[in-house]
Parts: structure tokens; C-alpha cells; sequence
């Protein structure tokens, strides 16, 4: 999480938070009422294509220009409500976790911060935290609209995730095209705009890693477990994601 916060020291950084936000809330805003799924709240989102790529590529300016740039998408897009504020930090998680876990999900990681087409482990690294970071997204979604009485939990985070879901892998074609020119042409690879070292993995970071992912896998899935009350399932799997995302 350190980064999330140095980077606002970083002009650079702040200007690509300005541009993932102007190109996530553009494409929100363009297709916000193509397909509904759930009328102002949720909708077949094509922008979805662009948070495992942006948080990969660019890190925390990553995470935060997704974050504000789905706020700009509800506001302008006629869905602003109180559950925008959900909105905000679920798709933060988005960008957020696909950096901060690339390193740290032991052991479904990469060993280093690069993504290789051509290693079977990069695959399976994006693939893993793609679901991980889909699930998150909709569980703190999810339990702010079921607390304002819009839809049950139990049906939100399950659209919410596969929504992302789909959307992340069909955004590895995204990845695929971009990487070598943001990385090697235009030096915006956030590690090397922020002159970061990654080679070190903190204990804190692989528990953070794993507390995330016990807490999406309880979230999503605790539902269908006999004689548990949905409400402890909510919000247990909200403090795993939470304290598993300070410790990253």
C-alpha cells in the first residue's frame, strides 16, 4: 500500500492517473446503457478489458485512475449514488491487486515484475489474481448495495465477478499488444518510473496476498455453505480483503 501513497510525489504518476481515468471513464460512459445487467448499478462493461492491464503496466497510478475514473463514469453516466462510493474503491482493488500480488501470491506468481507471454507461470499468474482481484471487486461492491436495500449480495457479487472476470481475460490481447511499447519505448513501466525494486518479498506481503484471496474465496462462494449466516460470511471476507490489502 506504500506506494499507492509515495506516488502522489511523483508528477509523472499523477499524470497517469489522469489518463487511465479519462480512457476507463470514457469507455464507461460510452457503453453505460448498451447492455444493463442490473439498471444503475451494473451493465456489461467493456472498459473491463483495461484494470489487470493498467494496474500491471502502471502500478498505483493504475489503481487510482481506475478508481476515479469509474466515479467520473457514474457521475456522468447518470448511475451517481451512494454506492459509487463502493464503486470507488472496488474498482481501486482492481489495479491495485494485479501489481501488488504479481510478486507475492506465492506460489502462483512470477519470480520477477514482468509479464512473459511466453511462460506458462505469467499465464497462470494473470489468470489467478484476475479472479482474485474480479471477486474482491464485487464483494465490497456488493455488500454496500445489499446494505442499501438496491439487490442482494448474493446476486451483485456474482454478476460483478464475472464481469470482471471476462473482461480481464479478454484484456491479456490488451496486455500483449501494449507491453514492450510502455515498458521499453515510452519508459512508463511504473517500477522504473518510480525506481522501485520488487526483488524483495516481504513476509507482510505474501500474508496480505493470501489474506485477500481467503477472504474473496469465503466471500463468493461462503453462500452455499449450510447453517452459515450470509451476514458473517459478508463481513468476515470484507476485514480479510481490507487488512490482506493494507498489508500489500
Amino acid at each position: 500500500m506504500v506506494f499507492a501513497i509515495k506516488m502522489w510525489n511523483n508528477i509523472r504518476m499523477i499524470v497517469l492517473v489522469a489518463v487511465v481515468a479519462a480512457i476507463y471513464a470514457a469507455t464507461l460512459i460510452a457503453f453505460k446503457t448498451a447492455i444493463p445487467l442490473i439498471p444503475g448499478i451494473t451493465e456489461v462493461r467493456v472498459a473491463n478489458i483495461f484494470p489487470m492491464t493498467f494496474g500491471l503496466l502502471f502500478g498505483p497510478a493504475g489503481a487510482w485512475g481506475l478508481a476515479i475514473g469509474n466515479l467520473i463514469g457514474d457521475i456522468f453516466g447518470g448511475t451517481f449514488g451512494p454506492a459509487s462510493i463502493a464503486g470507488f474503491f472496488g474498482n481501486f482493488l482492481l489495479g491495485f491487486l494485479p501489481y501488488t500480488m504479481w510478486t507475492t501470491f506465492i506460489p502462483f506468481c512470477e519470480n520477477q515484475y514482468k509479464w512473459n507471454k511466453k511462460s506458462y507461470k505469467s499465464w497462470w499468474a494473470y489468470i489467478s489474481i484476475n479472479l482474485i482481484s474480479s471477486i474482491a471487486c464485487s464483494i465490497i461492491i456488493g455488500v454496500a448495495v445489499d446494505i442499501l436495500g438496491i439487490a442482494p449480495y448474493e446476486v451483485i457479487s456474482k454478476i460483478i465477478t464475472l464481469n470482471n472476470f471476462i473482461g480481464g481475460l479478454i484484456g491479456i490481447i490488451l496486455l500483449i499488444s501494449v507491453y514492450d511499447v510502455t515498458t521499453k519505448q515510452l519508459g512508463l513501466f511504473w517500477i522504473d518510473v518510480l525506481n522501485v525494486d520488487v526483488k524483495k518479498i516481504s513476509k507482510t506481503s505474501m500474508v496480505g496476498s493470501w489474506l485477500v484471496t481467503v477472504g474473496s474465496i469465503i466471500g463468493i462462494v461462503g453462500s452455499f455453505i449450510v447453517d452459515v449466516s450470509i451476514l458473517n460470511i459478508k463481513w468476515l471476507s470484507v476485514i480479510f480483503i481490507v487488512i490482506g490489502s493494507i498489508l500489500l
